[in-house]
């Protein structure tokens, strides 16, 4: 799965009939994802009682902690994407038919995994606006939690049967833990190029919102070139959306991020926003990032005029057009399927992406 492509800024976007900004423009970040999850309700339901059904333990602190997982919740944006991808390609309805929620649930543990394990790592206490595992349970109980999730993603991925399943999904989680080793060598290094930082936030964040998307086809049978173009699809959205993230650690308050923002600031971790607020700015400016991320010499004061240099030199503005090139990128994606309502649905959750930080 390489990075993908993006379309010409030149291209009419599929974007620009959903401009808006400031809450409006989020609020429709949140109904198209609402509209979406509102579609699928009912696979919804049944992969969120998967979930907690395969989180049981009779050892007590793993639903303890899951408990912990489900309550923090979030949008489930992975297995949503499973599930639609499934229907998206005609995946038979019924209870014989089960197989894509399984498997959305696997999802949904490749992903908490490496959550749990970042939260021994990082200094932040908030994720998804709740206090993280570690804050709760400690660094030794969330470490061996999140291992006990990867053995039940390999486990549903094994009850599931099907090689090339398998071959997609632990592909995934191995360039997931590529991603995430390359992002910590580039940690505190402002000499990172722009190409290394999307390789950082393909393995990291794309190449499992691609594989959640490809095995939505594989379960329904569907020839190559569908799986393809659900891959290419999930693999933009994934790019989009990180880039939008990291765009709002930045940019948004706390209550909208979801965890503390200046997270990736006091990390010193290499984003899109520092790289072209480094490449944009003053040797002054230059001089100050370097004190802060490369020397990691940082004072209060400091997350403010990094936000103030960062609004000077447009670097979230940079970051959102090119995560816009992505969303364009997968709505184009797309247009092999027929035009239905869920297609339309999925395009506008990659559309609307980008309006989380507008």
């Amino acid at each position: 799965m390489g990075v993908a492509v993006t379309l010409p800024e030149s291209e009419k976007t599929a974007t620009a009939k959903h401009s808006g900004s400031g809450a409006s423009a989020q609020e429709g970040a949140e109904a198209a994802l609402q509209e979406l999850s509102s579609y699928l309700a009912d696979d919804m339901a049944a992969c969120n009682r998967a979930i907690i059904e395969r989180m049981d333990s009779p050892v007590a602190l793993i639903p303890q902690l899951a408990a912990h997982l489900v309550a923090a919740g979030g949008k489930r944006l992975r297995p949503l994407l499973t599930l639609a991808s499934a229907r998206l390609c005609d995946y038979p309805a019924g209870p014989d038919h089960q197989r894509h929620v399984a498997l959305a649930a696997c999802v949904e543990f490749i992903h908490t995994a490496p959550l749990l394990h970042d939260d021994v790592v990082d200094e932040s206490q908030l994720r998804r606006g709740l206090a993280r595992a570690t804050a709760v349970f400690g660094h030794k109980a969330s470490v061996r939690v999140g291992a006990f999730l990867f053995a039940r993603s390999f486990q549903l991925m094994t009850d599931d049967g099907s090689l090339k399943v398998m071959a997609i999904l632990s592909s995934a989680s191995a360039t997931i833990a590529e991603g995430e080793v390359l992002q910590m060598s580039t940690q505190n290094d402002l000499s990172t190029s722009v190409d290394q930082y999307l390789t950082v936030i393909h393995g990291k964040t794309a190449a499992l919102f691609a594989a959640a998307c490809r095995v939505g086809a594989v379960v329904a049978k569907r020839p190559e070139a569908e799986e393809q173009a659900l891959e290419a699809f999930g693999t933009n959205l994934g790019m989009a959306f990180q880039l939008v993230d990291d765009a709002l650690d930045y940019a948004a308050d706390q209550a909208v991020l979801g965890k503390t923002v200046g997270d990736d600031f006091r990390e010193g971790k290499i984003t899109l926003p520092v790289l072209a607020a480094y490449a944009a700015g003053s040797e002054e400016d230059r001089r100050f990032w370097r004190r802060v991320i490369e020397e990691s010499e940082q004072a209060p004061e400091d997350l403010d005029h990094a936000m103030a240099l960062i609004a000077q030199t447009d670097a979230i503005g940079v970051t959102l057009d090119r995560a816009a090139a992505y969303a364009r990128a997968a709505c184009e994606a797309l247009n092999i399927f027929p035009d239905t309502r869920l297609r339309r649905l999925l395009q506008d959750t990659a559309s609307y992406t980008v309006s989380r930080a507008r």
